[in-house]
């Protein structure tokens, strides 16, 4: 009996890769550009056979010719915001210390046997 193809356990909160983010970018315009060619051919089908309430649905297929184009490019385009905790450490970076910081180390004892 074959077992199913498990998804391995995500044990990091590591961003994903910027291959996979692009990848998946790239999948999302690609589905919605087909969808608008789908609207294209819907239109033009309810065009040709002289479909009842063609001033309804005309211009809904027209609406998602116009408007998926316009959100495929910006959905495309747009990229997972950074991290709060990467942007304030990068901020906080010269600032003092915490007061849960350890104190400094006290500077190493030399000791010297041949001194009395």
């Amino acid at each position: 009996m074959k077992r199913k193809a498990q998804r391995p356990i995500l044990i990091t909160d590591a961003d994903r890769s910027q291959a996979d983010q692009l990848r998946s970018r790239q999948v999302r315009y690609v589905l919605m550009m087909s969808i608008r060619a789908g609207c294209l051919v819907v239109a033009a089908l309810l065009v040709g056979a002289k479909a009842p309430m063609l001033w309804l649905w005309l211009p809904l297929c027209l609406l998602g010719m116009v408007l998926i184009p316009w959100l495929a490019v910006i959905l495309a385009n747009d990229r997972p915001p950074k991290d709060r905790h990467r942007l304030s450490h990068k901020r906080h970076h010269h600032e003092e210390p915490s007061p849960s910081a350890l104190p400094d180390a006290p500077p190493p004892r030399t000791i010297d046997a041949d001194q009395p």
